[in-house]
Parts: C-alpha cells; structure tokens; sequence
C-alpha cells in the first residue's frame, strides 16, 4: 500500500484537476449560450434563402447556376475540414478528422487537398494530406463578412478551375450532448430540383435570373458561414460535455483515494498502538 505521503499527493493532484474542469465547464456553459443563440437565430434565414432560391430556380429553364454550377470531370477536390483551435473537447475534432480521412480516400487516384479551418485540423492533417491555408483565426472574430471573404477565395479558386469539386466537413450542432458530423457539397451547386412555383403575379425587378445569379454567392457565403457557426457551438457544447465527464471522474477518483488513505492511517495508527502495547508488555516481563 502506498504510504500516506503518496496518497496524500495524489488527492491534492486530483483535487486540482477538478478544480479546473470544473472551470472549464462553466466557462463553456456560458460561451454555449451565446453561441447557441448565435445559430439557432441565423438558421431560419439561411433556410429561407435556401427556399427562395430553389423556388426562383424552378421556375426558369436551363441551368441557372452559371460558372458555379458547371458540372465538370472530378479530377481535383478540395476538402474545408472544420475544427477548433483547442482540444479537451472529446471525439469532437477526431471525427472530423476521421470523416475528412474516409472522404479523402474515397477520391482514390484523385488530386485531394484539405481548405483547414481551426488549428487542431490543421496540425493532424497536415501530415497525411496536402493542407493549402490554415484559417484558425477566424474563430478570434467569427462574423460573416470575415467568412465570406474565406467563402470567395473557395468560389474564385473553383471558377479558375483550381479545383472540379469543393466539400465542407464539419460538426453539426443538435444539443450541447449530440453532435453530428456533416458533409456538404459547397461546389459545383447541387442540380435544383422541387419547390413550389413562384406565383406569376409577382413582377421581379430586376428579372429573375439575375436574382438568382445574385443570391447564388449569397448563400455558399451564408452556407459557409452556418457551418463554422455549427462547428463553434458544437464545440462549447462538446467541451462541457467533456469537463463535466472529466469532473465527475476526478471527483469518484478523488473520493476513492481520500478512502485509501483513511484505510492506510488507520492502519498505521493501528500499528503504532501494538507497539506500544507491545512494548509495555515488554517491560512488565
């Protein structure tokens, strides 16, 4: 049994430790919040624009999209791989990796490239795939004009033919306990299909087809934009999650180190009173 110096040790060490994860946890409890609030708001106006675009696409004829639709021979993919700056936030940053790795291979006997975003992406993939630009510091100002300016430098690298296909991996956020890793085809724009038909009453100033040429760029930037503001509130949720294991842990690990080294002073005490019996028997004989 290790001796009460030891046990001693382990329980400040222990105690510690929980004492930040403790921290930790609240301070991602709070920054969840307000990053919850930030995605849920902007959800319903991305999914609007989404909806208003498909209804104008619908009622046109031929392909709309322009340059960010043409369809081309897959040769060269570029992967934006999504991920924070800071770990102890479990499987989180691991399962982008892992999902970016399994797409990567997919493209087998193709020219594959990764687009990181968040510095824990970028330091694991870096040494199996070609990484061409790291924008961790997006995430020091998350507004949507920093990522649009990310989102075209992806559109203008698509259209100069640099890349045939661009994905976006990232974590969606479901709940502070739940996060689910999606894939998404940033370009070439999906082929639109269904939606109801915009009514013909409406008069379009100016016509539809510039209309929806112009919302085109507006939702990859807002696409891109709602992913990052995903991957950052599932990342406060996965971090508290963590912590809140991690105290739990600490604290049972705790609890049973403070019984050892009652156990092992008890012994000792125990040990000390036979020898002083001992020793008075000793010099009654």
């Amino acid at each position: 049994m290790a001796n009460l110096k030891e046990i001693r040790n382990r329980i400040g060490s222990v105690s510690s430790t929980m004492q930040i994860t403790s921290a930790m946890k609240m301070v991602s409890a709070a920054k969840l919040k307000k990053a919850q609030d930030a995605i849920t708001a902007m959800r319903p106006y991305a999914e609007k624009l989404t909806e208003l675009l498909q209804n104008l696409s619908a009622t046109l004829d031929g392909n709309t999209g322009g340059a960010f639709a043409e369809q081309r021979e897959v040769n060269k993919v570029l992967i934006v791989a999504i991920t924070s700056n800071r770990g102890l936030c479990g499987a989180f940053n691991t399962n982008v990796i892992k999902e970016v790795r399994s797409l990567s291979g997919s493209y087998s006997g193709k020219q594959v490239d990764v687009f990181a975003i968040g510095k824990k992406g970028n330091d694991v993939l870096k040494k199996s795939n070609t990484v061409i630009d790291n924008k961790n510091s997006i995430f020091d100002d998350l507004t949507f004009e920093n990522v649009s300016d990310i989102a075209q430098l992806l559109m203008d690298k698509f259209v100069a033919g640099e890349y045939d296909k661009i994905h976006i991996v990232y974590n969606h956020f479901k709940n502070a306990a739940t996060q689910i890793v999606k894939i998404e085809q940033f370009l070439p724009l999906a082929p639109i299909t269904g939606g109801e038909v915009v009514s013909s009453d409406y008069i379009f100033e100016p016509s539809k087809e510039e209309i929806v040429l112009t919302l085109i760029p507006k939702s990859l930037k807002t696409q891109l934009y709602k992913g990052i503001r995903d991957s950052f509130a599932s990342e406060h949720g996965a971090r508290m999650t963590a912590m809140h294991k991690a105290t739990d842990n600490a604290t049972e690990l705790r609890n049973q180190l403070k019984l050892t080294y009652n156990k092992a002073r008890q012994a000792a005490i125990t040990g000390e009173i036979l020898e002083i019996v001992g020793g008075a028997e000793a010099l009654n004989n």
